[in-house]
């Protein structure tokens, strides 16, 4: 009787069931049981984020099985899903620190009106949530994107994703928290802000080649912490 009466609220709000799920929450619950029985030193990192974590495993997977690192990106997804899928598929995982790779999504626009101020908050969030369960939190910086191919209609990506790493950046320096700078690492040099298209092949989303680039920067600043 619930389930049908909770069907039929659905319906009436004109809901579809992935819509009830939006946060996309379940995603990873089988994976999350059998990470959750990992000895500590074999789930020591969670990089949590979008589609541009999600590929990070599947082009590298090496890079995670061999230093005890694990992924949770979903494609698509903004901060405002991430502040409902956090707790599961980062902090109960009891890593000893969790990178934070946010907001490319906020800026296209994929769920909500673009807000400087509202991604910033819940970035902040995320790194508090970190901090409250005595995990160390990594902040690092949104990858360049010129433009999105799903959104043309954002025409000033690049403009608001150098103003809000600016913030972060500021944030991670005035908190002391660890930041990672991909954004330079990845940009074109020819002063267009896009990414370099060495390192991609669509203008957001990592190469093999530019994964390569991520996981030096990465290590760079998480290696340190873990010893």
């Amino acid at each position: 009787m619930k389930k049908i009466f909770f069907a039929f609220i659905l319906s009436m709000l004109g809901l579809s069931a992935s819509a009830a799920d939006w946060p996309n929450i379940a995603r990873y619950d089988s994976l999350n049981q059998v990470v959750r029985q990992l000895p500590a030193e074999q789930r020591r990192v969670v990089f949590f984020g979008n589609s541009i974590t999600e590929g990070w495993p599947k082009a590298h997977p090496e890079f995670f099985s061999g230093n005890g690192f694990v992924g949770r990106g979903i494609s698509g997804q903004t901060t405002y899903q991430f502040l409902v899928r956090f707790r599961g598929d980062a902090i109960e995982l009891q890593p000893q620190v969790i990178v934070v790779n946010a907001a490319t999504n906020d800026v296209a626009e994929n769920t909500h009106p673009y807000n400087e101020d509202r991604s910033f908050a819940n970035i902040v969030s995320l790194v508090q949530l970190t901090q409250a369960n005595g995990i160390q939190p990594v902040m690092s910086t949104v990858l360049p994107a010129a433009g999105f191919s799903w959104n043309k209609s954002i025409t000033d990506s690049s403009d608001k994703i150098e103003s809000l790493n600016r913030r972060l950046e500021e944030y991670a320096k005035a908190n002391g928290i660890p930041f990672i700078d991909y954004y330079s690492a990845l940009v074109s040099p020819d002063g267009s802000r896009a990414m370099n298209p060495a390192y991609t092949k669509d203008g957001v989303h990592p190469t093999a080649d530019g994964y390569t680039v991520m996981e030096k920067c990465a290590l760079d600043v998480i290696l340190p912490l873990l010893k």
